[in-house]
């Protein structure tokens, strides 16, 4: 994960300056999630290591099953064929998610709750979240039973658990006094 992570930089960042000069960061955002949803399948694994295709066939197919991409786009693709780094695009479209919400001044915030949430309560979790950090938040909310009640936030390395399964699990460690 490390290594993927250390190779996928640079090319996040190239990614990221070339949205920015374009003013196109929310088109390369979503055109980098749909990439990293492809060379994620089992399909693009195969084509990907598959060496009776060249780069820019590998390139082509991609692009193509990522839906409508920009020349730019397009030609980004190829260099990571040529490089074959193609299989580094999730990380690549996470780190230049990092950057984007950096850049605008944006928090990703993971909620997970017990229950499913309804939009009141999402945007009264995150309302909170703003007030406290000073900017806005982007939230994705996943449903996890484990939780048994509660929520449980996780802000980059920071997580705040209100969760009952938390507050069993702070219980048992003081009882073990």
């Amino acid at each position: 994960m490390a290594e993927s992570l250390t190779i996928a930089r640079p090319y996040a960042e190239a990614a990221f300056k070339l949205a920015l000069e374009q003013n196109a960061l929310p088109s390369w955002s979503d055109a980098l999630s749909r990439l990293a949803v492809v060379a994620g399948t089992d399909v693009a694994h195969d084509l990907i290591g598959n060496p009776q295709l060249s780069s820019t066939q590998v390139a082509a197919v991609v692009a193509d099953a990522a839906g409508q991409l920009a020349a730019e786009q397009k030609n980004f693709v190829q260099v990571l064929a040529d490089n074959e780094r193609l299989s580094v695009l999730p990380e690549i479209s996470a780190l230049f998610d990092e950057l984007r919400n950096g850049h605008e001044g944006v928090l990703d915030a993971q909620i997970d709750s017990a229950y499913p949430l309804d939009e009141r309560q999402v945007a009264d979790i995150v309302a909170t979240l703003k007030q406290k950090y000073g900017k806005q938040v982007k939230a994705t909310v996943h449903v996890d039973a484990d939780l048994i009640g509660g929520v449980s936030i996780r802000i980059g390395d920071e997580v705040i658990d209100a969760s009952v399964r938390g507050k069993l699990a702070q219980m048992a460690g003081a009882l073990k006094l």
